[in-house]
């Protein structure tokens, strides 16, 4: 037999907790002006004379933390709840999944405000626990995406940032814009080192060479240039697109650049590994460089693919999308495995961090999210 048990609680405040309560009130009504209901309020509170300076601002503390703590009771539930729909599905637990299988799960851990335009691209620091947000409001920003403080802006470029790019030892961040500048900035100083112009319009891409001694940057001036990080002085211009070049990236040993251009062509300057791509077909490819052709395709997104990472594990490809969603993808099995709704706009740009659990998000929300991985 089952006995349904319907309790009722009842919060009862003791007589000085009463008191305070009416204190803090009275303080509210006073500091607002309300003085005929303050006057009648002390006269039905039994509460004659001034209100003591403790209690200034004190309703107004306890409201607002109120507010805090419902937001943390909201996220608490929704991380429950994914977490109970991932033990109903027989998905692990971090701790009993190893590194190379973590992968983004919602709700997301921060989601950080500040930029007064789109985000444009998102990328972690290669030794700091920092990450850095470029935005069409002409701005870079350092956020520290384990605790989600913003940390400093970075401030020179007069329009769009387009891309940024770390060397390999973090001490250099460059960065491309609208203003068909590159700038080179100091990452221990936060100072603008160089500026390099030679492009004749927007600067779409920017990365380093492995070595850091070079950079790499593509155009909507059809063009590729490479430039010396010492002098500033472009060293090369590679020429064939015939079309706005969206963006340039270098292989891992230095030996290879592929680009992709809105003429719909990949280029790369011998043969080479593996090659992953995304359109605005909605379709991501994955290419056998050597060859030139396309291994196969992952199908899914429902707009233009706007950002690709590889998972450091191997096992997984990560994808952003105008679609608003954040997908992970199994390489082996060619499916979608996971996907997330990320943001409130088109997402533009993620990256995953090499040895910690996070992946970071930006989008035309003006947002940038920190999502947790297990």
């Amino acid at each position: 037999m089952v006995i349904n048990h319907k309790i009722q609680v009842t919060m009862v405040l003791s007589q000085r907790q009463r008191e305070e309560l009416n204190r803090a009130i009275a303080d509210y009504l006073s500091t607002n002006g309300y003085c005929n209901a303050l006057t009648e309020f002390q006269k039905e509170a039994d509460m004659p004379g001034d209100i003591d300076k403790k209690y200034a601002g004190l309703l107004e503390k306890k409201w607002t933390s109120v507010i805090r703590l419902q937001k943390k009771v909201m996220d608490l539930e929704a991380k429950l709840s994914e977490a109970e729909k991932e033990f109903h599905t027989g998905g692990p637990a971090r701790d009993r999944r190893s590194p190379a299988e973590w992968i983004p799960r919602p709700p997301e851990r921060y989601a950080l405000s500040g930029h007064r335009s789109p985000v444009t691209r998102v990328i972690f620091h290669p030794v700091f626990s920092i990450m850095v947000s470029a935005s069409e409001d002409a701005t870079i920003k350092l956020w520290d995406f384990e605790t989600g403080d913003y940390e400093r802006t970075l401030k020179g470029h007069t329009d769009s940032v387009q891309d940024i790019a770390f060397d390999h030892t973090g001490k250099y961040l460059a960065s491309c814009s609208a203003d068909m500048s590159i700038k080179l900035w100091d990452f221990q100083a936060y100072d603008c080192i160089k500026t390099l112009h030679g492009h004749d319009h927007n600067v779409s891409s920017v990365t380093f060479v492995p070595s850091g001694d070079f950079v790499v940057s593509s155009s909507r001036d059809k063009t590729i240039k490479m430039w010396e990080v010492a002098t500033g002085y472009c060293v090369k211009t590679y020429t064939g697109h015939r079309e706005w070049v969206r963006m340039v990236r270098v292989y891992h040993d230095g030996s290879l650049l592929a680009s992709c251009s809105n003429d719909q062509n990949k280029k790369g300057a011998r043969s080479g590994p593996f090659l992953l791509s995304g359109s605005r077909d909605k379709n991501i490819k994955m290419w056998d460089v050597s060859v030139g052709l396309c291994l196969f395709s992952l199908i899914g997104h429902d707009n233009w693919i706007r950002g690709l990472v590889f998972h450091p594990g191997g096992k997984y490809v990560l994808s952003a999308s105008d679609d608003k969603t954040l997908r992970i993808w199994d390489i082996k099995n060619k499916r979608n495995q996971k996907t997330l709704d990320a943001h409130q706009h088109f997402v533009t740009s993620i990256d995953m961090h090499r040895s910690a659990p996070y992946v970071i998000t930006g989008s035309v929300d003006q947002t940038v999210k920190v999502w947790e991985c297990r």
